[in-house]
């Protein structure tokens, strides 16, 4: 059941539109994914699987499935080939435009469907860095960094102005998927639906104007915010962004170049205020709104924010030096033997486990890190064990050894089983058409799993 004072308050603002609005609410949600950029082409996946797959028009990775598929059952998930992401919901990281080589911060990250597909867009080149706030939602980041195979991304556990302190005028861009009230994913989330109130809403505001005047801190000049919420709310929607606008003068809305006839734009006379400035008005209809029912996905509102100021901003933020060779010759030794070509970074090491962090990675000193950069494995008395993680960023062409299985196979690989196998012995990068899923072990004709036994289940 949808709040009463809910249906009211869009009623008042759709007027004509709000039947149309209303009876969305008895469909069926729409039902998407987004194809992994990192693993493989969207031309290449559909010529594997036999699915009927329509492209979302907003996102030329994204596409919608029906109620015969289940790709979260499906051995290729866990290989990272792709995400399941509400359709609407991929738009912001197309209108941030991630490049590679530049340095991104997505401050409210979890559970990583935009940190993930930034990370596809930057192809594993300069640095990203995840954060969020709740420990239990940083860990499912954490977790879909890994699965997706990135390099590049690091996972943090700050507030925002923590994050703010340490990283004056340094980030590119920066996504801001803001915590809100969630209206737009009432016909996907009872939860969301039962917990909201106008009273929720003008806290979330607030909550919004904080993050958001921490993140233009963190910008370079010149750089990018994208803002983007999952509900109707205009005092978090276009309300935020007319306060955020009147407060920051270095800030202007650009007019994002994706321009769709099923697109809304912000409403300037939804925003309650006396004396409203007229010459913020185009700008907020910049502003991007989606509708259930004038489209194929959940509500959504985006804007993207340019900082518009000429100052230079020459941050001083120290560096990661990384740690000498002579502390992880053990990975050097199996680098030799099982993979093609060295990789690069910088070295960190936490007890015994090793990480690969990207170059030019800032100090993170003093800062909650959950995942330092790509986990490379285990360091052990003269040996070396790799991880899952590494076995995820990698592809049958990045080793000298690989077994390639079927899906019945892969099947049984993620429920933990070996199988016969008889080539040479030592480590070999699992994959099924193409896609890395893990290590096994050969030795005495046997492959032996290393799929971690927490991640094993039954598809």
């Amino acid at each position: 059941m949808l709040p009463q004072a809910f249906l009211e308050k869009m009623q008042t603002l759709l007027k004509n539109e709000y039947p149309d609005f209303a009876a969305c609410f008895d469909r069926p949600a729409y039902k998407s994914l987004r194809i992994n950029r990192l693993k493989g082409t969207a031309q290449t996946f559909k010529s594997y699987v036999n699915w009927n797959l329509e492209p979302v028009l907003w996102c030329e990775d994204g596409f919608y499935y029906g109620d015969d598929i289940q790709p979260g059952k499906h051995p290729y998930h866990e290989t990272g080939a792709y995400y399941i992401q509400e359709a609407s919901a991929m738009l912001p990281a197309v209108l941030l435009d991630a490049q590679p080589g530049e340095k991104v911060l997505d401050l409210c990250a979890a559970p990583g469907g935009k940190s993930t597909e930034i990370a596809s867009a930057m192809q594993n080149k300069g640095l990203l860095i995840c954060n969020e706030i709740i420990p239990n939602r940083a860990r499912i980041l954490s977790e879909n960094i890994e699965r997706m195979g990135i390099r590049n991304a690091l996972v943090t556990n700050e507030s925002p102005d923590r994050l703010a302190r340490k990283f004056p005028g340094y980030f590119d861009r920066i996504m801001v998927d803001a915590p809100c009230s969630g209206e737009g994913m009432f016909r996907k989330n009872d939860e969301a639906c039962a917990e909201w109130s106008e009273e929720n809403s003008t806290l979330c505001h607030y909550r919004q104007m904080e993050i958001l005047n921490n993140a233009a801190k963190m910008l370079s000049s010149g750089g990018r915010i994208v803002y983007s919420t999952c509900t109707f709310s205009p005092s978090e929607n276009e309300n935020t962004i007319y306060q955020f606008l009147k407060e920051h003068p270095d800030f202007s809305v650009i007019k994002p170049a994706l321009s769709r006839p099923e697109f809304d734009t912000g409403h300037f006379d939804w925003i309650e205020e006396k004396d409203l400035d007229i010459n913020y008005q185009c700008q907020i209809e910049n502003c991007i709104r989606l509708w259930p029912h004038q489209l194929k996905g959940e509500g959504h509102f985006a804007v993207v924010l340019e900082k518009t100021s000429q100052e230079s901003d020459n941050p001083k933020i120290k560096l990661e030096k990384g740690i000498s060779e002579k502390n992880f010759k053990e990975f050097f030794e199996f680098q030799k033997n099982y993979l093609n070509s060295p990789l690069e970074g910088l070295f960190t090491k936490f007890g015994n486990q090793l990480y690969l962090l990207p170059k030019q990675t800032p100090d993170l000193s003093g800062l909650k890190v959950l995942r330092p950069g790509l986990h490379l494995g285990t360091l052990l008395k003269n040996r070396f064990e790799p991880s899952h993680a590494l076995a995820l960023s990698l592809s049958k062409h990045d080793v000298r050894q690989s077994c390639s299985v079927d899906l019945n196979t892969a099947a049984l690989y993620l429920n933990g089983q070996t199988f016969s196998f008889d080539q040479g012995k030592g480590w070999y990068l699992i994959s099924v058409d193409g896609y890395s899923l893990g290590w096994g072990k050969c030795n005495g004709g046997i492959m032996k799993n290393h799929y971690p036994k927490g991640l094993r289940k039954n598809i």
